[in-house]
């Protein structure tokens, strides 16, 4: 009986032990974690970061000691032990957004000792730094220039950092300072301080939001910052872009360009703000919008050239690099009035269009996933999940079929003429060539001739589409939407009935209503060096990118 209570308690012992340590570990982990925060959250000299894992071999720039986790912080790079993260916090001096020239007008270097990059050589000796297994070497954190110790007082710059190969993107903190002593002197002519930053300035403004997609823009602000001057990278989930805008007041006319990470609402958030600049009366510093696709569809961003989807694919230097070649081109942006059938009194919606209007089961499919995605956030992080969450919605439209007959209940009008519908379970108006994640509808397959779609025509395309398993098909080249034709106005009468409808991606059900869309204004976008637009794409046979930017002119 003894040997039977014996290997009983030795049971419990073997299996609750385990469970103790455990449930004790995660408490003094989630006590110290909370402490570090704390101290992260107090700083206001570093922007620190906690890293649970170094992704190379780290040495902490206060001890010099081997470290496999501690803070970073992304604006200057200084990687430091727990132990000493209030030392490093007073001692060691980050990133300065903004402090006075040298004598002769230039900046000097901000040397920060070890953790070079892999890869990075020696500006003197032209051989590998930081090859040894220790804190050795410098980086400087404004022109990425990389040393030996040995080789430091070599240097045959002098001293002076001209901000390397991405000069004519930074912000130099001489800059923002000479405009503070004008401010100071009650002087706004800001014009004449761009000649010390060269003649080919076209500095950006980095707006990233945090929440799109696969949730890299934390990290995309990070490496952003450790490039570029960190007054020049905003959190959009901190601060609006109306306000991050205001930036380009104080830097020369015409020559900003703002990088926008997120999908295809935060660039029309942004170029809603971009409009607020023109009815302030600030029309002259309005920027170019460029686009890092971060979003699940990235329909505009297609069109632009720029891609379906970033993940890492290049590095965030060769996305600058991208930047300084980028192409001007224009988009047309578009209202879409709503007007309630018989509440006179009541006043219209009205909504800017960039992509894409629709009525029928995509807008359905957009519907249901926005509803979910308001009650668990936290489950919709990934682009792939976020798509198999449409192909769910999709495939359940396909049996129940909640949109047909859309025909009965709906009139469309096309430059004030009147249209006969098909029998139709939706309706598509067009502004950009890809639609639903990648999908070209208007140009479709086959030997069809059809007017090409552009981005800056003035005309948006209409199509139809027979249901969910007709959009299933289109997405997948198996078939053809329903063209109805191209117009500079269109009007839709939802006669009786509830309809879901979308524009960009935001839906809504919507009662019975007029809907018209007419031409707004138009945005300053991008594209890169080497990639096709829309435009070309169609017109490549006929017209050459001079010719392009001469009608844009």
């Amino acid at each position: 009986m003894s040997d039977e209570w014996n290997l009983l308690a030795w049971t419990v012992f073997a299996v609750i032990l385990p469970v103790v340590i455990t449930l004790w570990c995660s408490v003094q982990r989630s006590k110290r974690k909370m402490a570090i925060k704390d101290i992260l959250r107090k700083s206001k000299k570093h922007g620190w970061r906690y890293r649970d894992l170094f992704s190379k071999p780290t040495c902490c720039c206060v001890c010099s000691q081997h470290i496999l986790q501690g803070a970073l912080c992304h604006c200057c790079g200084v990687c430091v032990d727990e132990a000493c993260l209030r030392k490093a916090d007073t001692s060691l001096a980050c990133k300065e957004v903004m402090r006075a020239a040298q004598r002769d007008g230039s900046l000097p270097h901000h040397w920060v000792r070890g953790n070079v990059p892999l890869c990075a050589y020696c500006a003197v000796c032209k051989q590998q730094c930081g090859s040894q297994p220790k804190l050795c070497d410098f980086r400087c954190i404004w022109c990425q220039s990389t040393v030996h110790d040995d080789c430091k007082p070599s240097l045959s710059d002098s001293g002076k950092c001209d901000l390397g190969e991405f000069r004519n993107l930074i912000i130099p903190p001489h800059y923002l300072h000479s405009i503070n002593q004008r401010r100071r002197g009650h002087s706004n002519d800001y014009g004449t301080l761009a000649s010390m930053c060269g003649p080919n300035w076209t500095p950006v403004i980095v707006l990233a939001n945090t929440r799109s997609g696969n949730n890299m823009g934390e990290e995309l602000l990070g490496e952003f910052k450790s490039l570029l001057n960190p007054v020049q990278v905003f959190d959009l989930s901190e601060l609006p872009p109306s306000k991050a805008l205001q930036l380009c007041t104080v830097l020369p006319a015409g020559s900003v360009r703002v990088l926008v990470c997120g999908g295809d609402g935060t660039v029309g958030w942004v170029l809603d703000a971009v409009d607020e600049m023109k009815i302030k009366g600030q029309e002259q510093y309005v920027p170019h919008v460029t686009i890092l696709p971060l979003g699940t569809g990235n329909d505009l961003s297609n069109s632009l050239g720029w891609g379906a989807g970033y993940a890492w694919e290049i590095p965030v230097e060769q996305v600058l690099r991208n930047i300084m070649e980028a192409e001007a081109v224009k988009l047309d942006r578009w209202k879409v009035q709503v007007t309630n059938k018989g509440y006179s009194f009541r006043k219209s919606k009205v909504l800017t269009m960039n992509n894409y209007f629709s009525v029928g089961p995509d807008a359905l499919m957009t519907l249901n996933f926005h509803a979910h995605r308001e009650k668990t956030p936290s489950l919709f992080s990934s682009r792939i999940l976020n798509k198999a969450v449409y192909f769910f919605y999709g495939t359940k439209d396909c049996l129940v079929q909640e949109c047909k007959d859309l025909d009965k209940f709906i009139e469309l009008e096309l430059d004030g003429e009147r249209v006969e519908l098909p029998n139709l379970e939706g309706i598509i108006v067009l502004n950009i060539g890809y639609w639903g994640g990648g999908c070209r509808l208007w140009e479709g397959m086959g030997d069809e001739t059809y007017p090409p779609s552009r981005l800056d025509d003035g005309l948006l395309e209409v199509v139809g589409v027979f249901g969910s398993f007709h959009c299933a098909q289109i997405q997948v080249k198996l078939a053809n939407p329903v063209r109805i034709g191209q117009a500079h106005t269109v009007r839709l009468i939802l006669k009786s009935g509830k309809m879901p409808m979308q524009v960009d991606g935001e839906p809504w059900a919507q009662g019975p209503c007029t809907i018209t869309i007419t031409h707004k204004t138009r945005a300053l976008m991008l594209y890169p060096p080497g990639e096709q637009t829309d435009d070309e794409e169609d017109d490549s046979s006929s017209a050459s990118e001079p010719e392009l930017r001469d009608q844009e002119d």
